[in-house]
């Protein structure tokens, strides 16, 4: 190679590093991202995005709403933004359009000439684009970023999910019938595969209340949101019902939540943030003062990971149902070592009962050899992280083998 070949290709990584310098500068501002996403069109997903991101904001939270749905970007209708383009800041970034004091948003819809323009972009055009809403907006510090994705698990969310950082999470939006279950099905397994935390599953579209007589039609079935969630072993977060109301606001550009805040899917809205609050509170947002500006994003002392491994004969438990006493695994995240293990011997075995009690324990993850769907679903509401299919081995090696990534589980031995 030449020494002029040489010296491009440094200066070349240099400025790959320098970029990835400044994406990663950008996304430590952020409190916490949530990645909305569906297998499935025409779920409502957008809509979701939406009033998600504006609920927080009513909530007294910073918010940035990122729509990388980029063949179909909705949010500028949704929100009333029809017609609004992005410009330069000061620093010569991207400026995001302010909703409210407490919202700003970005879409490529934003710079389009007209609303009937075609984005036609092959996978490194769109990859270069997230990357620059990513790194060159500046949305200042935010406590919550939420990324509208577009349906599947192509390219758009692949790149979110790998620019974003670790800590992000999934809300994750279905309809309630089968045929939409099957596709959605995939996002969760997509989230899984990354390790991108499901932070729960929506069931929209959810039963519709007659404004006449105020019976519940079941157009699309009931339940199956809720059904997925135990099945993949993730929280479900709630159902929103549909309301002619909120197709009247998102053509009007009206946001929902705002509008008909006494509405019944405004409040179904409210409860399926709640949840997510609670997880932040818990643990350790963004030091009050970050948001003046006075000081740099310092978090607060967080709780140190625990994995609950249950036991019998002092090895980890082959049927979940038969341990005899649990380790609990202290483990120092960031240095991915154990620190420390207790032994407890478990409350008698009851529905629900062991959730409650490990969740009371500070565990938030277990790791067993076999467990049943309902009561994998029982642990991911009580935000307790479940892995199945682990060998009989002694609890310090089952963590450890997790802690580095060689952990390799079989089949859910009581998987019923």
């Amino acid at each position: 190679m030449s020494q002029k070949s040489t010296e491009a290709c440094d200066v070349d990584q240099s400025r790959r590093e320098l970029e990835e310098l400044e994406l990663h500068t950008r996304m430590e501002r952020i409190g916490r991202k949530i990645l909305v996403l569906s297998g499935k069109g025409g779920v409502g997903k957008s809509t979701v995005a939406a009033n998600l991101a504006i609920s927080l904001a009513r909530a007294g939270k910073k918010v940035g709403l990122l729509d990388v749905d980029l063949h179909g970007p909705s949010i500028p209708k949704i929100l009333g933004l029809d017609g609004q383009r992005l410009g330069p800041d000061s620093a010569g970034g991207i400026a995001p359009i302010q909703v409210s004091d407490n919202l700003c948003v970005i879409s490529v819809g934003m710079l389009l000439e007209s609303a009937i323009d075609a984005v036609i972009w092959r996978g490194p055009m769109k990859y270069n684009v997230i990357r620059q809403f990513l790194k060159d907006v500046d949305w200042g510090r935010l406590d919550y970023l939420v990324i509208d994705s577009p349906p599947g698990t192509g390219d758009e969310p692949l790149a979110v999910a790998q620019m974003v950082g670790q800590g992000a999470w999934a809300v994750v939006v279905t309809t309630p019938q089968e045929v939409a279950i099957a596709d959605v099905r995939r996002s969760v397994s997509f989230c899984k595969t990354l390790n991108l935390r499901v932070a729960g599953i929506v069931e929209n579209m959810s039963g519709l209340v007659c404004p006449h007589c105020g019976k519940q039609v079941d157009l699309f079935k009931v339940g199956g949101g809720e059904k997925l969630a135990v099945e993949m072993g993730v929280p479900f977060l709630g159902r929103i019902p549909l309301d002619p109301l909120i197709v009247a606001s998102g053509d009007a550009g009206k946001p929902f939540v705002q509008s008909f805040a006494d509405s019944s899917a405004a409040k179904a809205f409210a409860c399926v943030i709640e949840p997510i609050l609670n997880h932040t509170k818990e643990e350790g947002g963004l030091d009050p003062t970050c948001l003046t500006g006075r000081q740099v994003r310092q978090p607060k002392e967080t709780k140190k990971m625990k994995i609950a491994i249950p036991l019998a004969d002092g090895k980890l438990c082959m049927h979940f149902g038969h341990c005899e006493q649990f380790a609990l695994v202290e483990v120092d995240e960031a240095g991915k070592a154990i620190t420390g293990t207790s032994y407890l011997t478990p409350p008698m075995h009851e529905p629900g009962v062991l959730p409650r009690w490990l969740h009371e324990q500070g565990a938030n993850t277990i790791i067993a050899g076999g467990m049943g769907q309902r009561a994998q679903g029982l642990f991911s509401q009580s935000g307790i992280e479940v892995v199945v299919g682990a060998p009989g081995e002694k609890p310090e090696d089952v963590v450890s083998a997790y802690l580095a990534g060689t952990l390799e589980v079989g089949q859910n031995i009581c998987d019923h």
